[in-house]
């Protein structure tokens, strides 16, 4: 704050009459016309003057606002539930998905506290028990309004794992590559992946604590081998106030295992919206699927070698149109979903027709939301999907996309608080073709799809909690129950009936950063078989046996040595339970990787 003082002597001022008025008065015009040379050598004459100027600046206060509290990920009304959810949840990046569960959620972590200059690249790498090596690479281009580039690359392998050493051992290595370019309010992007994997089958008798185990086998009779490719081409308007929306792409997907078995994908996805007005919207969302796969011929199980190879085209095409309608209080859509599926599983229509109706209603805005509705849609199952949820497959399966509908559902979101959010939503569905996983009968080490012939209903009642306190400390939970009434099937196989996980993140000093990621499930079903009487004949199932219940720990820390270089250490399986989440297929014990980080 500035403070001006000016302090001044004012000149005194002679009350008198007329004439001593006129005096002056003339004197001051005389002094106006005086010659210019009289001027010059003549001191004017001063009548005041501006004494003891002065300029203080003061500082007394500082202007402190309070850290305040972000919240970056809003709380939306959901759409209406489009496919089965995945079993599967996640676990810190450098474990593999044959030991992955992948939560919905995002697990969230903390930002950055300072805006950084972004160099868009940086290295990584680990090593940790079980012979594991971990590496990564990030090089993207920095901040840039007209275009956008990257390349991330990772691998992660065990040598050993819990059965066997060698035998469980398991390694991933990934590419992806992407490119975007922006004009005006369009985005234009290419996107690319490129992976391999490699498993072992080694859930056999011996994992099982058998006492008739065979021997054991030698790895590389054991071991499975994906392949994956994929490319995508997109364009979207970046703005979404403008009347006409888009978000279109197109996309190949290519899938291949160590066996005969081969997946080719080509995709189309369209998302259309045009404004009728401030409120009404008009949208359309289309999707298509056209694969070609080769496999084995169903029934060859036995004896796989003298199997021959079949071929055949998957069609999948689905269109929602609806239209909007949202206001300050209400928020509805109305409109319903076509689609195709060329798959017969089970006795069940190939084309479907849901209506799509959801009605919102907010209670109090930015606080309170409350929202109901009637859906179904087709899920496209794909070998690509399916092998990172389970890569023990066996061959010669019979995929078929799930119909999921009649569908009701009702939930609510609210913010209570600052930084608190809650997510609630209770959904019950008829689900046809939706698929189990069970052990094979011949080859207990492998897994089948079997599917009950009449129609699942699938109770689910879903929660979520979120608290961010000023990008400082994150602590979030996600719960779901599911419920199965079955017609046909025993058990439903590999689907437990409660999945729970809680995360969170602290900023505990200026530069380290701890995280904790909690994970439990509850039992699920697989088959225990007894040995059979002759080589090559099917096994008789003995009972359906419960797996032990999922408890998993895992901590992680951070340290920035320097703006550049950090070091980390992340621990799994802190509880050192072998769980089992596809019987026969322990997991590994406590796992330690540590490793540092460098920016450039």
């Amino acid at each position: 704050m500035k403070r001006l003082s000016i302090k001044k002597d004012k000149p005194a001022v002679r009350q008198g009459s007329g004439l001593a008025a006129g005096l002056v008065l003339a004197t001051v015009l005389a002094g106006a016309v005086a010659p210019a040379a009289v001027a010059q050598t003549t001191k004017p004459r001063t009548t005041g003057k501006i004494e003891e100027a002065e300029i203080e600046i003061v500082k007394e206060r500082v202007n402190q606002l309070p850290e305040a509290t972000r919240n970056f990920d809003k709380i939306k009304l959901p759409a209406p539930p489009k496919a089965e959810r995945k079993v599967a949840y996640a676990f810190p990046e450098f474990r593999l998905p044959a030991d992955r569960l992948n939560p919905s959620v995002k697990v969230l972590t903390i930002r950055s506290e300072e805006l950084t200059p972004l160099t868009g690249n940086f290295v990584k790498a680990g090593i940790g028990n079980y012979g594991t090596l971990y590496g990564r690479g990030y090089f993207h281009s920095t901040r840039n309004t007209d275009h956008a580039y990257g390349l991330d690359l990772k691998h992660v392998s065990s040598a050993t794992g819990p059965v066997d050493g060698k035998n469980s051992g398991v390694a991933e290595t990934s590419a992806h590559l992407m490119g975007e370019l922006y004009r005006g309010t369009a985005a234009f992007g290419v996107v690319a992946d490129l992976g391999r994997e490699r498993y072992n089958f080694y859930g056999y008798d011996k994992a099982n604590n058998q006492p008739t185990a065979p021997p054991t086998p030698e790895s590389n009779d054991i071991k499975q081998v994906f392949s994956r490719f994929g490319v995508k081409a997109y364009a979207h308007n970046r703005d979404p106030e403008q009347v006409l929306t888009y978000d279109a792409s197109v996309g190949y997907r290519y899938w291949g295992d160590i066996f005969a078995a081969q997946e080719n994908n080509v995709m189309v996805n369209t998302k259309l919206g045009y404004a009728l007005g401030a409120a009404g919207r008009v949208t359309l969302a289309a999707d298509a699927s056209f694969i070609n796969e080769k496999d084995l011929a169903p029934g060859f199980e036995k004896q796989p070698e003298g199997a021959s190879i079949v071929a055949r085209t998957r069609t999948f095409v689905q269109a929602t149109p609806a239209y909007e309608f949202t206001s300050k209080r209400i928020a509805f859509t109305l409109g319903a979903t076509l689609g195709y599926s060329s798959d017969t599983a089970t006795s069940v229509s190939r084309g479907v027709a849901y209506p799509a109706v959801r009605l919102g209603y907010t209670i109090e805005p930015e606080r309170f939301m409350v929202y109901a509705g009637l859906g179904g849609a087709l899920q496209r199952v794909t070998r690509y999907d399916l092998s990172t949820e389970n890569p023990w497959l066996n061959r010669g399966l019979n995929l078929a996309d799930t119909h999921r509908g009649p569908t009701i559902y009702a939930g609510f979101t609210s913010t209570p608080a600052r930084g608190l959010e809650l997510n609630a939503r209770a959904t019950y569905a008829r689900d046809r073709n939706l698929y189990f996983y069970l052990n094979n009968a011949y080859d207990p080490t492998r897994f089948d799809l079997v599917y009950d012939q009449n129609a699942t209903g699938v109770l689910n009642i879903h929660g979520e909690l979120l608290y961010n306190a000023a990008e400082k400390f994150r602590l979030g939970t996600r719960m779901d129950f599911n419920k199965y009434a079955l017609k046909n099937l025993p058990q439903p196989f590999h689907r437990p009936e409660f999945q729970g996980s809680v995360f969170g993140t602290y900023n505990a000093l200026e530069k380290l950063t701890v995280g904790v990621e909690g994970y439990f499930y509850s039992a699920s079903y697989g088959i225990s078989y007894r040995p059979a009487t002759n080589v090559g004949d099917a096994r008789v199932p003995d009972f359906y046996r419960a797996t032990d219940p999922i408890v998993d720990l895992n901590l992680r820390a951070d340290y920035r040595i320097t703006p550049k270089i950090s070091i980390f250490v992340m621990g799994n399986n802190l509880a050192n339970r072998q769980y089992q989440r596809f019987y026969g297929y322990p997991v590994k014990g406590i796992n330690v990787l540590g490793g540092a980080t460098y920016m450039f």
